[in-house]
């Protein structure tokens, strides 16, 4: 693709840190205009599994004013971990991989 093809997406990449784990963040504004919709991308350094992912990549579709009720897709990004982190299965789950294990 030409990078002046009105169909290549562009992407702002930001950077990001959660409870110690490195992120990258990728969002479009105006994926589908016709249909009002963002796209962002989540992926951790490592691919590690976070409270929205197990394979450390996410991809979502959302309305931009969900965005902008929390302030940037950094911001909302990060308190979608933190909201899905009280899960029961989360919590679960990191205590399970602070535990060491015998066998």
């Amino acid at each position: 693709m030409k990078a002046t093809d009105p169909m290549q997406k562009r992407y702002e990449e930001i950077n990001a840190a959660w409870r110690g784990v490195d992120l990258t963040i990728r969002h479009c504004a105006d994926w589908c205009v016709t249909v009002g919709i963002d796209h962002i991308e989540v992926v951790s350094d490592g691919r590690v599994a976070l409270p929205i992912t197990e394979t450390g990549y996410k991809s979502y579709f959302i309305p931009p004013e969900q965005i902008a009720e929390i302030g940037t897709p950094a911001d909302y990004v990060l308190a979608w971990l933190d909201h899905a982190a009280d899960s029961t299965a989360w919590k679960k789950s990191e205590f399970e991989a602070r535990q060491l294990s015998l066998f």
